[in-house]
């Protein structure tokens, strides 16, 4: 009896998951490796790194490198372009070479490595956009079909969802 349970309840889990898959927002944060496969060192372009990059609000940079000689300082654009690290914006350094930083703000955000690494090349600028909007869904044509549709997609999919529940509920009764 108790393998007969399983079996009944799997359409009622599949729907579910069904649901959450359709109802949930698409998640669309990307989290980029800063440098790539060489990471946050010397003797590497940023600027060629970032281009072509679309970085949106709600993305992360992760900056990896070596703990002991390096660091990750937001500053502003003054000090990006003549490497100054004095007074930095945001230390955003942990200590551990693994560093993340989210994009949360709309704006063009500037990193540098202190401690001279800045002039060989340690610092790149990244413009942070607001994410672009979804599509628009297609308009509902007129007529039967789309009325049609429109119940299908508000009344039908939500009421089978819901005897789906029930009857799972109704299950762990018995």
């Amino acid at each position: 009896m108790q393998g007969s349970k399983w079996v009944i309840r799997l359409p009622a889990v599949a729907a579910v998951v069904v649901f959450a898959a359709v109802m949930l927002p698409e998640v669309s944060a990307v989290r980029y490796i800063v440098g790539a496969n060489m990471g946050w060192t010397s003797n590497v372009n940023y600027t060629v790194w970032a281009q072509g990059k679309h970085f949106y609000n709600g993305d992360w940079l992760f900056f990896v490198y070596d703990r002991n000689q390096m660091n990750v300082l937001e500053v502003n654009k003054t000090d990006y372009e003549t490497c100054i690290s004095d007074h930095p914006l945001h230390n955003w350094t942990t200590g551990a070479g693994r560093d993340v930083v989210p994009l949360n703000v709309t704006k063009t955000y500037y990193f540098i490595s202190g401690k001279g690494f800045c002039f060989g090349g340690m610092k790149v600028a990244i413009h942070v956009h607001n994410p672009p909007p979804p599509p628009s869904a297609s308009p509902i044509r007129s007529g039967s079909s789309g009325l049609i549709s429109t119940i299908r997609g508000q009344v039908f999919l939500p009421a089978l969802f819901a005897v789906a529940a029930v009857w799972d509920s109704i299950l762990l009764l018995l």
